[in-house]
């Protein structure tokens, strides 16, 4: 497989091996209405890109073959499913990994149809930026103006506007104009700090990973040169500290029998060894002993690093609690504003109590307030209609049992979410933004 760039990766030496493990990782997601393409831009992704195996491509071919497919059917690569296949759609999201030499990826397909609005919200949750597609043919609709307002809602950062299936258009300059002049004026509606758009046709490879010789009146660049080079650095919180405790490490053995160790994930900011950090809720104070990893200690780490803290006191805290430094704290309160996602097949029940997972803390809230539901079209605020159904948006305020450590959701991703569940069934029922 001499074009495999997967498998030349067992060929590297110890400092090539090391040099890719280090590279940046950009997590995107693909979005956009049913049949606008999403899946074969992944799978031309992949293809152009040089990211799938020999054996994966015969079997690809295999089955586009007995679809009667006149091209091979690189949708196939992502819609897993045997319903996603017989029907041709995306249901649930699909999870691929690729890499080339500047970036490693995380794809998130994501399905189309509105029932399925949940599962883009999962797949878009932790996303660095989102590719939502639209159809030349037929421009924004419904699910156009839905994803972006969810992307926008759920702050991601860059969003790449792909004007896809312009072979069917005859690649018209004109076409293109008009869809983007419509895009922007949404747009512009939303909380988006980086908005981009490029004209594609995923089935035929244009301007996906190599640009397009049947634009030559772009003059941008191809989707994969814009994934590889897109800053995202700066999209981490790294002003803010802010360390969930997970788990609390005490080994109990000879070796390491006074070893008290706080492990987790770094939420935001940069943690250094001698850092005068604050315990929350309890409030005691202390200085950081040292950052532990399986690698060796570290002088200073930072989001979204896992590693194990120590403290130079004994301080009592457990999972869910926060270490942060002693000038810069979260919000600490059980009365709290979000903006809502509802998932539940069952509608929101007023003064319904639900669990949370904020961070690692567990709690119980009651919906004191349905405060109005989101048209997505219109963007506008609905304060007569209070029937939150599954994938509406709404904005609510709860009563947590207990007080939770959080942030605004436009400050911090990570200290800003939370997961409402059915304590009846256990199924996530809502994703919520904290206000």
């Amino acid at each position: 497989m001499p074009g495999n760039k997967q498998f030349k990766l067992t060929t590297m030496n110890t400092n090539d091996t090391k040099g890719y493990l280090e590279m940046d990782l950009l997590r995107f997601t693909t979005a956009g209405s049913v049949d606008d393409g999403k899946s074969t831009l992944i799978g031309r992704l992949l293809y152009d890109s040089k990211s799938i195996f020999e054996d994966q491509m015969e079997a690809i071919e295999r089955a586009s073959e007995r679809h009667g497919d006149e091209n091979i059917n690189l949708a196939l690569l992502t819609d897993g499913l045997r319903a996603e296949r017989e029907q041709g759609i995306t249901i649930d999201v699909a999870y691929r990994y690729f890499a080339t030499p500047k970036r490693k990826f995380i794809i998130a397909d994501t399905p189309g149809h509105i029932q399925y609005t949940r599962n883009m919200v999962t797949g878009a949750s932790t996303a660095n930026l989102a590719v939502i597609l639209v159809d030349a043919r037929k421009g924004i609709l419904e699910q156009t103006c839905r994803h972006s307002f969810i992307a926008s809602l759920l702050q991601i950062p860059h969003v790449v506007y792909c004007i896809n299936k312009m072979d069917l258009v005859d690649y018209q300059e004109e076409r293109y104009n008009e869809i983007r002049k419509e895009l922007e004026a949404f747009a512009s509606k939303l909380e988006v700090k980086d908005v981009r758009f490029l004209p594609v046709s995923a089935l035929h490879g244009d301007n996906v990973v190599d640009r397009s010789e049947n634009m030559p009146w772009y003059n941008g660049p191809s989707l994969l040169y814009t994934l590889e080079n897109i800053h995202i650095s700066g999209d981490q919180n790294q002003i803010d500290c802010r360390f969930p405790i997970q788990y609390v490490i005490r080994p109990h053995s000879d070796e390491f029998h006074d070893f008290r160790g706080y492990a987790g994930r770094i939420a935001g900011g940069v943690f250094k060894a001698g850092d005068d950090v604050t315990v929350l809720p309890s409030g005691y104070t202390s200085k950081i002993k040292s950052i532990e990893t399986l690698g060796g200690q570290l002088e200073e780490a930072f989001s979204p690093m896992s590693v194990t803290l120590t403290l130079e006191d004994e301080i009592d805290a457990s999972r869910g609690d926060m270490i942060v430094r002693n000038n810069n704290q979260p919000e600490v309160g059980q009365e709290i504003d979000l903006m809502l996602c509802w998932m539940g097949e069952q509608p929101l029940q007023p003064s319904g109590k639900y669990a949370i997972k904020h961070t690692m803390k567990d709690v119980r809230c009651i919906i004191k307030e349905i405060k109005y539901k989101v048209d997505i079209n219109t963007l506008h605020r609905n304060e007569e209609d209070k029937q939150i159904n599954s994938n509406d948006i709404a904005r609510i305020s709860i009563r947590t049992t207990s007080p939770l450590l959080f942030d605004r959701y436009s400050r911090n991703r990570n200290t800003g979410s939370l997961i409402m569940i059915d304590e009846a069934t256990n199924f996530t029922v809502g994703a919520g933004m904290i206000i």
